[in-house]
């Protein structure tokens, strides 16, 4: 069986090309958003697969869910995902959306592991350094793990800039055992 991103990337694309075209980035991803978290709920993944429940009847479930301002096009392509059986992966399509989005906006985001919470005077330290070196905005997101004893790691995309002690402390711990 295909990979699930391999699957969701064609239907990612199309509605990207679609809310691009329209200048509406933002509602189609927070369509999307909407969406892939109604399927997610354990109540409708139920009736995804429940043969008694047509495909008109769950593209109408996650349309009420998402939103009832939903124009034609965007009501086209939920109905395309319910009847090309594809409503379980949205939140695959929303997540792809959502890099294409951020591609076209020039912005990437940035996850900064600290050992203690950040102060907001940091936060945008690091977010001014890393947009300058990226060119691009960044948007932070801070989670915090006492296990690096200190130091921070950066995470954009597949780059990783570790800078905590923890991982200082285990070079040389190798170096020394080496």
């Amino acid at each position: 069986m295909a990979d699930r991103s391999t699957i969701a990337r064609p239907y990612a694309k199309a509605a990207f090309r679609q809310a691009q075209a329209s200048s509406q980035l933002d509602r189609w991803s927070t369509l999307l958003d909407r969406a892939a978290a109604a399927v997610v709920d354990k109540r409708v993944a139920a009736l995804i697969g429940n043969p008694r429940v047509t495909p008109a009847q769950l593209a109408d479930l996650v349309m009420g869910v998402a939103g009832e301002t939903l124009s034609d096009e965007e009501r086209n392509f939920v109905r395309v995902l319910a009847d090309n059986r594809r409503l379980r992966i949205l939140p695959d399509i929303a997540r792809l959306f959502q890099a294409m989005k951020d591609d076209a906006e020039g912005t990437v985001d940035v996850t900064v592991t600290s050992a203690a919470a950040m102060p907001d005077a940091g936060r945008e330290q690091i977010a001014a350094a890393l947009a300058r070196r990226f060119g691009r905005k960044v948007r932070i997101h801070t989670e915090v793990d006492p296990s690096l004893i200190g130091g921070a790691v950066l995470r954009a995309g597949d780059l990783v800039i570790d800078g905590s002690i923890k991982s200082r402390l285990e070079r040389m711990a190798f170096e020394l055992t080496a």
